[in-house]
């Protein structure tokens, strides 16, 4: 039954819903297994909520000389597209898998229609994008902070906090991660390299351990 209904199950604007509702709603969605690099949805394309129910896709868009620029790593139970929802056009974002991926899909047709059923929908909708823009506004703040240790430091502050613990896996690679924090592969290890040496972390390839949660506020 878990897997029947698995990416309804993960969302926080369905999984509140009774079990028969989230059934009728998994009814309507689509299934799409995509590969590592694979792109998920670009600008101007089919209007339609996208869920990652297992793997990681990142979210970037194009600067004005090409380069990309990395917004936020969607892991599983979250997705992407909820403004195209209500008519908002998607004209800059880009969305590429980070590893075989799983997505499961909603158009915008189907969803109007569970509107009709499900009105207190509109509203938790609502609720979440506003805690979307919130972490929108935080990423803004640490490409605002001038020295890159001090971004990572927050960063990874941050991740112990959603994950309640001071052991925790990062969600990104390193490119992706340096994108995220503006800099590049190569400062971002020297940076991780000289907090293990401070002794206010431990690293085991992508697993993080804070060791001074104090000492990292303190950069």
């Amino acid at each position: 039954m878990h897997q029947e209904h698995l990416c309804v199950s993960l969302v926080p604007l369905f999984n509140h819903l009774e079990l028969a509702d989230q059934k009728k709603i998994h009814a309507l969605i689509k299934h799409r297994i995509v590969d590592k690099g694979e792109q998920v949805f670009t600008p101007d394309g089919e209007e339609q909520l996208v869920i990652v129910a297992r793997g990681n896709i990142k979210v970037y868009q194009l600067s004005s000389n090409g380069k990309e620029q990395l917004l936020r790593v969607v892991a599983p139970g979250g997705y992407e597209g909820e403004n195209q929802l209500f008519g908002v056009r998607n004209e800059v974002l880009f969305g590429e898998a980070l590893e075989p991926t799983e997505v499961c899909i909603l158009k915008k047709q189907d969803f109007s229609k569970l509107l009709l059923d499900y009105p207190q929908l509109s509203l938790k909708l609502l609720e979440i994008n506003a805690a979307k823009m919130v972490k929108t506004e935080q990423q803004t703040q640490f490409l605002m902070m001038e020295k890159v240790e001090e971004r990572l430091a927050t960063y990874l502050l941050d991740l112990a906090k959603v994950a309640e613990a001071n052991t925790f896996v990062l969600p990104m690679k390193m490119k992706e991660l340096a994108l995220f924090l503006g800099t590049t592969p190569e400062t971002l290890s020297r940076k991780f390299k000289r907090l293990e040496r401070l002794k206010l972390i431990s690293r085991e390839r992508r697993q993080i351990v804070l060791l001074d949660k104090d000492g990292l506020e303190d950069l």
